[in-house]
């Protein structure tokens, strides 16, 4: 990846980047993701995961056997949690609109169509092949879209939603407070804004001050919720897990299996579980692979945020 992006994870995600900075870091981002959704084949597996055995055991009772095909649970599971965060029962969302900011290929948005009773979900992403993979997949009208933009130029008017989630996203944002800003601006009066996100040192300073900038935000909570991921990220790793027997299968010139160990496990999360190699080989393979911040600027906390829009 670009020096740039280098600068926005690793140095600053604040509000000091010029408007090229910005526009060359959003570039880079929406390349990768346009050709990760291009290419991607783990289709439920979409962020670092959230293992905790209550909430699988609700989530099954609401879709029984919903973990046994294709997926280890733990990327629906960290949706789930993010959605039930907000103060609504799941069964009180008739009528309602819920919009992810980041929603990628779609299938976590998918997912919370399955258990958020009547409402109407949006997608938005700046990937334009991870929106049409998306719709492509899971478009159904007047319940389940998606829709390439911008997270810090959201294109909804002013308080068309009840709720929005952001997961695994906005450490890629160049400028947080404009997204908090769109957030509180497309969000109703009352509405509630719930994100997890994985912070460096930087990233986090940034975030506790792009939050003391916003006025129409009203931040209710923030949970540490490193044990629960570093949970899901460990059983992974292990031999056996779905994750390792997708990757198994994958063939390859021998450099190219080489390089991308190291970049898939720490892209899931291993280095922040510790379950990634620190060696040389392993920090040149993730330096290639454009995975070099991880190392340069390594996750401390997982953490989830809970607010709501001022009237």
């Amino acid at each position: 990846m670009s020096e740039v992006i280098d600068r926005l994870i690793v140095e600053n995600t604040g509000s000091d980047h010029s408007s090229a900075e910005a526009a060359e870091a959003k570039r880079v981002v929406s390349t990768v993701y346009d050709l990760l959704a291009s290419t991607w084949k783990l289709v439920e597996m979409w962020n670092w995961g959230y293992d905790d055995a209550q909430l699988h055991q609700e989530i099954e009772k609401r879709i029984p056997g919903f973990s046994r095909f294709g997926t280890d649970g733990f990327s629906e599971a960290l949706y789930y949690y993010t959605l039930r965060q907000v103060p609504t029962e799941l069964t009180d969302y008739h009528g309602k609109r819920i919009l992810e900011v980041g929603s990628g290929i779609g299938g976590g948005l998918n997912f919370l169509s399955r258990v958020a009773d009547g409402a109407e979900l949006s997608g938005v992403d700046l990937s334009k092949t991870a929106v049409a993979r998306a719709n492509a997949r899971h478009f159904r009208p007047n319940k389940l879209s998606y829709t390439n933009g911008d997270a810090e130029d959201i294109p909804f008017e002013d308080g068309t939603f009840d709720v929005v989630i952001n997961l695994e996203s906005c450490h890629n944002y160049p400028h947080l407070d404009k997204f908090f800003s769109e957030v509180s601006r497309v969000l109703k009066p009352g509405g509630h804004f719930s994100a997890v996100d994985l912070f460096n040192d930087q990233h986090l300073a940034n975030f506790k001050q792009a939050q003391s900038t916003n006025a129409q935000l009203k931040w209710l909570s923030e949970t540490d919720i490193s044990p629960q991921v570093i949970s899901a990220v460990n059983k992974r790793m292990v031999k056996g897990s779905y994750l390792q027997e997708t990757f198994s299968k994958q063939k390859g010139p021998l450099l190219q299996q080489l390089i991308s160990r190291p970049c898939w496990t720490a892209a899931f999360g291993a280095l922040f579980s510790g379950d990634a190699s620190t060696s040389p080989v392993a920090k040149w393979a993730r330096k290639v692979g454009g995975l070099s911040s991880m190392d340069k600027a390594p996750i401390r906390i997982y953490r989830h945020n809970l607010a709501t829009r001022v009237v």
